[in-house]
């Protein structure tokens, strides 16, 4: 069994017991009385490089490949730090076994700040996407390799439905090809091998030259310093996603605006 096989059998779990106690008749009733969803892909550009670099900037205790991270006693005020230093979109982890996360720590984030929030787990079920909007969230995660075509299609076209966008992540060349053909305005290429959890930077170059204009590119994983934003930005990232190395800095909200300086400098660079 993979690592993202075994994430998501206790995913299926999770889920199947709120659904016991929270039936989806509830949560779309949740969703009828709740707050529009924010427009997370002009947030993050709209797949223009004019726009500047993005971060998307992680609440995230633990991985599976580091284990724990950090502590973070207060997501909600590592939130605000994090749109305080210009993040344009927070991402809540809410995987409980690997990641330490939970839907209390997004409501927590939700409630302190007004820009979109991506609900970062591991979808396999409408059920989840209705919960998020419910709980408030404006970006979902979509794992290519996690899900088939037509899963991926009736998810995706659900979450626009329901006025999210998705953050389509591939960490391969089909994987990328798969995610063009379903229509996906936010495409996220992941250098970390699901398989050996190993990170290697220079995939992202080579998968982000086959995701067309006007969508937009996030460069997922690998992130320790603005010289990795830099490289990412120069190879046509438009959004960077950043967990461990914020939640690990004593000042990520200056961190993020340093990403963020120093990305939109690289992608000027690269169009003179």
């Amino acid at each position: 069994m993979s690592v993202l096989d075994d994430i998501i059998e206790g995913v299926l779990e999770d889920m199947t017991e709120r659904q016991r106690h929270v039936p989806l008749s509830v949560i779309q009733e949740g969703v009828r009385s709740a707050t529009p969803a924010r427009d997370a892909f002009e947030a993050l550009g709209s797949g223009t490089a004019e726009h500047g670099l993005s971060v998307i900037a992680e609440v995230k205790r633990s991985s599976p490949s580091r284990g724990s991270l950090s502590q973070i006693n207060d997501p909600a005020l590592l939130a605000a730090s994090y749109a305080n230093g210009g993040a344009a979109v927070i991402s809540v982890l809410t995987e409980q076994r690997r990641f330490g996360g939970s839907l209390a720590d997004f409501d927590a984030v939700r409630e302190r700040v007004d820009i979109p929030l991506l609900r970062k787990d591991f979808i396999i079920d409408e059920y989840q996407i209705w919960e998020a909007r419910a709980h408030g969230a404006d970006l979902i995660l979509l794992i290519v390799a996690a899900l088939d075509d037509e899963q991926l299609t009736r998810f995706l076209r659900l979450t626009e439905e329901l006025g999210m966008h998705a953050l389509v992540e591939a960490h391969t060349e089909e994987e990328v090809h798969r995610a063009v053909q379903i229509g996906a305005r936010i495409i996220g290429v992941n250098v970390r091998n699901l398989k050996t959890l190993d990170v290697d930077r220079s995939v992202f170059g080579t998968l982000s030259g086959f995701i067309p204009p006007g969508t937009v590119v996030v460069a997922e994983s690998g992130v320790r310093d603005v010289q990795d934003v830099q490289e990412y930005a120069a190879r046509g990232a438009h959004a960077v996603l950043v967990g461990e190395a914020l939640v690990q800095h004593g000042d990520p909200g200056t961190e993020i605006s340093h990403f963020t300086s120093a990305g939109t400098a690289s992608m000027s660079a690269g169009r003179t």
